[in-house]
């Protein structure tokens, strides 16, 4: 079946000697795997190897076979051009993060509009804007709305945050619930948008636990969980 569909770049490999297998997330189709033959070495083809950089927003017309199988793309067009993500070293190093946690987030090739339309939303607003320096810790944080593990807001005014309930308590309930400056911090994000992330302001040491707390949080809630390598990268930018 051939498809027109808006696709966001969540990986991609090299294959054989001039190969690329591209994983994205289609906004008709959820996650989907294409192999690009010869795009490494073609210069003149309608598949540009630049078209593939991490999370950058595409249209492309291709061929679903639906069958677990690598699938082709016939066209390819940029959706949404890229000012900085890519130029600029510190986001370019969240788009990095970003897309190693939505390799491990992302498993259904089913569509899921809400979403696509987060992920764009978000990716939007990262190209766009100076002040990014908190956009990776709320960016996960709403990502898990989407993945069925959003804490309870409902207790938030407690102060303990229980990892493994996803709920804030009184008392600590268990060894994954955490307290201390970096889980107050964590809360300040819940309720905003990212236009209100500089507003909240947070120490170096405090960010960066902060972020380890997510982290954890995710590795209990997530199946496929593993420690993403480009967070010391994000660590050292930040530091």
């Amino acid at each position: 079946m051939v498809v027109t569909t808006k696709a966001i770049v969540i990986s991609t490999v090299k294959y054989a000697e001039a190969d690329l297998i591209v994983s994205c997330f289609t906004e008709s189709s959820g996650l989907k795997s294409y192999l690009l033959r010869n795009v490494l070495k073609s210069r003149k083809g309608k598949l540009r190897a630049s078209y593939f950089q991490l999370l950058t927003q595409l249209e492309l017309t291709a061929t679903h076979k639906d069958k677990g199988t690598l699938e082709r793309i016939n066209e390819v067009k940029l959706s949404a051009a890229c000012h900085s993500l890519h130029t600029d070293v510190v986001k370019s190093s969240i788009v990095m993060f970003l897309a190693e946690m939505l390799r491990m987030s992302i498993r259904e090739e089913e569509a899921n509009p809400p979403l696509f339309q987060f992920l764009q939303e978000s990716l939007n607003w990262l190209d766009s804007s100076d002040s990014v320096s908190n956009f990776h810790i709320l960016f996960l944080l709403k990502l898990t709305s989407f993945l069925g593990f959003y804490p309870d807001e409902s207790t938030i005014d407690k102060n303990y945050f229980n990892l493994e309930e996803g709920y804030f308590e009184d008392i600590p309930g268990g060894k994954t619930s955490a307290e201390g400056p970096h889980v107050e911090a964590l809360k300040s994000f819940f309720g905003i948008d990212f236009d209100a992330i500089s507003r909240v302001k947070l120490t170096k040491k405090t960010r960066s636990e902060v972020l380890n707390l997510l982290l954890m949080y995710y590795k209990l809630h997530l199946q496929a969980y593993k420690n993403p390598k480009s967070v010391l990268v994000l660590n050292q930018l930040f530091n």
